[in-house]
């Protein structure tokens, strides 16, 4: 391991908030480690970051899997450097009745939204907690907070994740580890937006939608908090949003 190197973990580099997320890291000379299910998919940001002069690593990794996660922290510790910062990034968002739902969708998007990053703060920490340093970051939504109709599984998943981030903080706070939970509450500048919702994506340009990059610079603003004025939850919305 390098030891001058430090490592920023992106699990659920998606290409907007995830990948946006891993560039800013990486324009700040962290080395950006990312990861989705499909290795294939991260080519376009691992050749963003290194294009601009940044070093960035992917790695196919199903959060999900125990098995999967050790091997992925123990390889990143081991052949790159300290994972200082981890941002755990996934979401499952599947809108459906709750007369609807199955159990095995239930059961899919709490193991992707809460289980998973579960797994994965936890090997995590456990590295941070013997340097007594290292930033934890979840990507939090509206649904944490308070259910909708048609969205029970996701904010069942989105609560527990929340409530693992505070429960998190709380603990290793004293140990210098700053875990911090982000509530993103509107639509972001995505293609899926921009193709389902096109009248709501015509109010970007009056600032109505989140920019991927914008939402990066509030997590790279919490990793470079001070400790005596640490956040632990940062909403995120623009104008727009009813709340």
């Amino acid at each position: 391991m390098n030891e001058n190197k430090k490592v920023a973990l992106i699990i659920g580099a998606g290409d907007a908030t995830g990948g946006a997320i891993a560039r800013r890291f990486a324009r700040e000379g962290y080395v950006a480690c990312v990861t989705r299910r499909s290795l294939d998919k991260l080519q376009p940001l691992l050749e963003d970051i290194r294009s601009a002069g940044g070093e960035a690593h992917g790695f196919a990794s199903d959060a999900r899997r125990e098995e999967q996660v050790a091997e992925l922290v123990e390889s990143i510790e081991r052949d790159i450097g300290p994972i200082e910062a981890m941002v755990f990034n996934i979401g499952a968002n599947v809108p459906c009745s709750i007369l609807e739902e199955t159990a095995r969708k239930y059961f899919k998007i709490w193991e992707m939204a809460c289980f998973a990053g579960f797994l994965t703060s936890q090997a995590v920490a456990k590295r941070m907690v013997t340097r007594g340093r290292g930033t934890i970051l979840f990507t939090g939504a509206t649904a944490g907070l308070r259910g909708a109709a048609g969205f029970a599984a996701f904010a069942g998943a989105k609560h527990g994740i929340r409530a693992l981030a505070q429960s998190m903080a709380r603990e290793l706070g004293p140990l210098n580890i700053h875990v911090a939970h982000v509530v993103v509450d509107g639509a972001i500048d995505t293609a899926f937006i921009r193709d389902s919702f096109p009248e709501l994506y015509a109010r970007k340009d009056q600032d109505g939608i989140l920019d991927p990059e914008h939402i990066a610079d509030s997590y790279w603003f919490l990793h470079a908090q001070p400790r005596d004025a640490w956040t632990f939850e940062l909403d995120l919305r623009p104008w727009i949003e009813r709340w």
